[in-house]
């Protein structure tokens, strides 16, 4: 628990020395109801700084949006630097859908446009209050499996726990209090009107993923069983899909003299 209270307060301080560097004023996160939002809007609260939490439900299944809201609400209980905000953008969504009949869209890019809505609210928040959007991907999700929408949960300025396991990013969660329904509950992106979870999306629990992503770093595959052996390969099936987020956008090299 020593540990993590210690890791904590190196990444709030890792968070404040940047925006003093950058004289930014704000830090600006969405709250989603899952374990990384939840801690990185608890290590941004820790900062000191005018933090602004943003609930953005979107047809939000009611226990999501619960979680959020009542993290959010942790969050005010504890830090008197808390700005709590609701910004509904279910009648955006509509109208966004709406406009696009007839152009044949897909439910997965449906899905992907929920998430840039809410990222194009975060960052009209943080332009107007002097700050910056705070991700809140993990190591997994962000350079493993790709498992975030481009320019949406994907479009962000700093990145504090990108660089923690799924697994890290709970035991930093424990050591910072936050709910236990959080902490209980399945990770879910939260894009979906059935309710799916991460793992029902991927085919795989984070744990598993984890121990994919070591392992192909390690590069030791010897003596795997037939379970180990399918995580492997939806690990290196998202790694190889999701390669063009994980990447540098490409850009055509000029010649010139």
């Amino acid at each position: 628990m020593t540990e993590w209270l210690q890791v904590a307060q190196d990444i709030s301080s890792w968070i404040r020395q940047y925006t003093e560097k950058n004289s930014i004023k704000t830090l600006v996160v969405g709250a989603s109801g899952g374990i990384d939002s939840a801690v990185t809007s608890t290590l941004c609260a820790n900062t000191g700084m005018e933090t602004i939490v943003l609930n953005m439900p979107i047809y939000q299944d009611q226990s999501q949006y619960d979680l959020s809201k009542n993290h959010i609400e942790w969050l005010q209980a504890k830090w008197p630097n808390i700005d709590a905000r609701e910004v509904d953008l279910t009648s955006s969504f509509d109208s966004f859908r709406d406009d696009l009949k007839g152009n044949k869209i897909t439910d997965l890019a449906l899905a992907n446009s929920r998430a840039r809505l809410r990222m194009a609210t975060l960052y009209a928040i943080a332009g107007s209050n002097d700050g910056i959007v705070v991700g809140t991907g993990n190591r997994v999700e962000d350079f493993g499996v790709g498992f975030f929408t481009k320019y949406g949960d994907g479009g962000v300025d700093i990145s504090p726990i990108a660089d923690l396991y799924k697994s890290e990013v709970y035991s930093l969660g424990e050591g910072l209090g936050i709910l236990k329904q959080i902490l209980e509950a399945p990770p879910t992106d939260g894009l979906w009107d059935d309710g799916r979870t991460d793992e029902d999306q991927m085919g795989a629990s984070y744990s598993e993923l984890e121990w994919a992503m070591s392992v192909e770093e390690s590069k030791s595959t010897h003596n795997l069983s037939s379970r180990e052996l399918e995580v492997l390969g939806i690990y290196r099936r998202f790694n190889e899909e999701n390669k063009h987020k994980m990447s540098p956008i490409p850009i055509f090299q000029m010649k010139r003299d």
